[in-house]
């Protein structure tokens, strides 16, 4: 499999190293600056960039027929409008908040306790995120991922990072330099807290999950996500 790396930073280099030692090549390493010269050669394109940068990235890639993966959170105003092109296009694209399998357990395991406490109206809910100071945006994609989980099988209608009002679920962002990620949630009552948690040990499971996510989207057509990948005969 060729593959574009689209944003060259600490997790491009990740990923380039795990896609190598799978047997794939990398034919297009793009940094901020640099062209798109080399897509072209590309069966499959995986976007770890910045917020500004991933829509050119992702458009690029589904105008001229390349699959792509985007983990590049901070820029999902604008994912109806990539869903739409992509749909034009009759291409192929997945967005994940986070490819870590792990984590994509964490979600699962998130919304079935929320469906579990969702009738349990003393217990309030709130978010802690962390990450190293590098990340540009807050709360994380992960973090809105897993307060989304919440809110659909709960009364909570929104999350904020101000002080909440009733049906608001706070999330607290820290940026901690050397941090990979880490999050929580709290159920908080008078009496007791119940937490559930995951704690990054280092870049290799998200890296690791854009290029399981990246081989299992080759001759597939539509937008899809990290749960399509897992339980639909990728191989971990």
């Amino acid at each position: 499999m060729k593959i574009a790396l689209l944003g060259y930073g600490k997790m491009g280099k990740v990923i380039e190293r795990i896609a190598l030692e799978r047997g794939h090549e990398i034919v297009l390493r793009k940094d901020h600056d640099s062209s798109f010269n080399g897509l072209e050669n590309a069966d499959v394109a995986i976007d770890f960039s910045v917020p500004d940068s991933a829509v050119a990235n992702i458009s690029e890639c589904l105008n001229n027929d390349i699959p792509v993966i985007s983990g590049t959170t901070g820029w999902l105003a604008n994912y109806p409008k990539m869903v739409e092109l992509c749909e034009e296009k009759k291409g192929s694209f997945i967005y994940g908040s986070n490819f870590s399998l792990g984590v994509n357990v964490f979600f699962e395991l998130n919304e079935y306790l929320a469906k579990m406490m969702a009738n349990l109206k003393q217990y309030k809910v709130s978010m802690e995120e962390i990450h190293h100071t590098q990340k540009l945006d807050a709360p994380s994609g992960t973090a809105i991922t897993l307060a989304e989980g919440v809110i659909k099988h709960t009364d909570y209608a929104n999350w904020t990072l101000e002080t909440p009002i009733s049906n608001e679920i706070h999330i607290e962002a820290k940026r901690i330099e050397n941090v990979p990620g880490t999050h929580s949630i709290f159920y908080d009552s008078e009496v007791d807290q119940i937490e559930i948690k995951h704690t990054a040990h280092s870049r290799e499971g998200f890296a690791l999950g854009a290029v399981i996510a990246a081989e299992w989207l080759i001759g597939k057509k539509g937008v899809f996500t990290m749960k399509d990948v897992l339980f639909n005969g990728s191989k971990l």
